[in-house]
């Protein structure tokens, strides 16, 4: 009998994804395509975000055949797992999902896109106890405290902290757009960064992480003429400042130390290693490799995984 395969899908804000794993969590096959943003913009609405989705799963299918082999479809179905959770976008990769599922008379086994971050940090190892998890992304800035689920694949999360307005993400993007960047603009706004001497500074953050603040000050700094460069670090310096700040008291409530950090944000690498030398001897940070930080499907398709196997 041939080894099983498990396929996930994910279809996020800005970026379509499939992946298939096999039954030791190795990645067999993968295939990403970024929603096609207009010069200038900060974002797509979200029926704009279907339509290049459809589109996208329409086209990737030359590309990606799907083997016999595969025995469970996972799929990211909400952004968040908790009860009200909605974004339109997650339709179009449940609708494919769920008539692959059909058509093939194998499991769906729906998650939340959050869970497959957390998932795709840990790569395929199952936590046995609590730990905090920072998830920050285009449109995430969260602290949360997580569980493996008692039973099959997921997670408990409880939100400790959070953003109330402006992300982490959201600012950076808007940082880089006002700049000149294209979005998204992460990526771009750290190379500007790695040439800076360090010579400005931006606010923190305030209670629950939100940057309307920093990013205010910002364009106040772009306005007035101050170089690119120290902008860019600027802004990726607060990031990081206000993570620590929160990560700290979040550890002291909880009583936690290992910390997983998920989510595109998180592939910067000036922010990993501000982080990585504040919070050196107090807590025990665990960073997912880069290319699994933005938005990809092998989490939910690791998810997959574990939940087929969990039943067997």
């Amino acid at each position: 009998m041939a080894a099983p395969l498990f396929l996930g899908v994910d279809t996020s804000c800005y970026t379509t994804s499939l992946a298939i794993v096999d039954a030791n969590a190795c990645l067999v096959q993968e295939e990403r395509r970024l929603l096609p943003v207009a010069a200038g913009e900060h974002g797509l609405r979200q029926s704009d975000g279907v339509f290049h989705h459809v589109r996208h799963l329409c086209e990737v299918w030359e590309r990606f055949p799907l083997p016999a082999e595969i025995v469970a479809v996972g799929v990211s179905s909400k952004p968040r797992p908790v009860a009200d959770s909605y974004m339109p976008v997650f339709l179009a990769g449940l609708a494919v999902a769920a008539s692959i599922a059909a058509s093939r008379q194998i499991p769906l086994y729906k998650f939340s896109h959050q869970e497959g971050h957390l998932a795709a940090g840990l790569q395929g190892k199952q936590p046995q106890e609590a730990f905090l998890a920072v998830h920050i992304s285009g449109g995430t800035t969260e602290i949360l405290r997580v569980e493996p689920r008692r039973q099959g694949a997921g997670f408990e999360v409880d939100l400790l902290s959070g953003t109330s307005d402006l992300s982490a993400g959201q600012m950076i993007d808007r940082v880089g757009v006002a700049l000149g960047l294209p979005f998204p603009a992460g990526p771009d706004l750290e190379r500007l960064a790695a040439q800076a001497d360090g010579k400005l500074s931006l606010p923190s953050a305030a209670g629950g992480l939100s940057f309307s603040g920093p990013f205010t000050a910002a364009i106040r700094l772009i306005e007035q003429g101050d170089a690119d460069k120290e902008i860019a670090f600027a802004t990726l310096r607060v990031v990081a400042n206000s993570l620590e700040k929160h990560l700290r008291k979040a550890a002291e409530a909880q009583g936690l130390s290992q910390v997983l950090l998920v989510g595109g944000v998180m592939s910067n690498q000036l922010i990993r290693q501000r982080l990585e030398h504040r919070l050196a001897g107090r807590l025990q940070l665990h960073f997912a490799e880069p290319r699994l930080c933005t938005d990809n499907a092998v989490g939910t398709a690791l998810l997959a995984r574990s939940e087929y196997l969990s039943r067997c």
